[in-house]
């Protein structure tokens, strides 16, 4: 694989943890390529290590072997704290409980990354106002988090991942805790927020409903992605 017209590149990831047996491993020797615009999904059954290599990619963890590059920068090399920047500048996270603060408001909680970097002024204000318009909250701006249906609540933690404009949107099992009228409701919203904001967006979930809908989809099997489209 080369980095020259790619926004994502994995190579040979591997993930293994120390056990009173010995080593257990995880990822064996994960490969992918991902540029602007993409969409995949991955499933497989609990343990098979996908939200693993959800956060490797995040930089949220380490890998034990093997390269993860985004915007030619490999985030494993960087120091904690320029770790912590590259998260926030570069990945927006969506999970499957939203971990919206239930003391702010809609708004506020979309704003909340920002204050690591130059903060809440008027440019990240007005975006955050249009992102919540996108998703159908306009209204709701100055609602606290229990006034919202499980739905609308990950709506506002959807446009919360991307108001930094990451380049790479990670979701885990971002519908798992959605009736299915909603979920389709949020994986809709999801494929076509990917399109319109050109990011990557990589969605670990179980639903094969929602990996189906995706362009890409991959099983995590056996610590390796192995294809289940095309």
């Amino acid at each position: 694989m080369t980095s020259s017209s790619s926004t994502l590149i994995v190579e040979q990831l591997t993930k293994s943890y120390p056990t009173p047996e010995g080593s257990l491993s995880i990822l064996r020797g994960v490969n992918l390529q991902m540029e602007r615009g993409d969409a995949l999904a991955i499933t497989g059954p609990s343990g098979s290590g996908k939200s693993t290599l959800l956060y490797i990619l995040g930089a949220l963890d380490s890998p034990t072997s093997g390269r993860v590059e985004l915007n030619g920068q490999q985030a494993v090399n960087l120091l904690e704290m320029e770790q912590a920047r590259f998260r926030n500048s570069q990945v927006g996270f969506i999970f499957q409980d939203h971990h919206l603060l239930p003391q702010c408001s809609v708004l506020e909680n979309v704003l909340i990354p920002t204050l690591a970097g130059k903060g809440a002024d008027d440019a990240a204000t007005e975006r955050a106002r249009k992102l919540l318009d996108r998703v159908g909250l306009a209204d709701r701006l100055t609602h606290r988090p229990a006034q919202l249906s499980g739905g609308e609540r990950q709506r506002v933690a959807v446009c919360r991942a991307l108001i930094n404009e990451p380049v790479l949107l990670l979701a885990d099992e971002p519908t798992g805790n959605l009736d299915r009228t909603t979920a389709a409701s949020v994986g809709s919203l999801l494929l076509d927020l990917n399109r319109e904001q050109n990011t990557l967006l990589v969605c670990v979930t179980h639903s094969l409903e929602l990996a189906n809908r995706f362009p890409r989809h991959y099983e995590l099997e056996e610590g390796q992605l192995v294809s289940r489209k095309g």
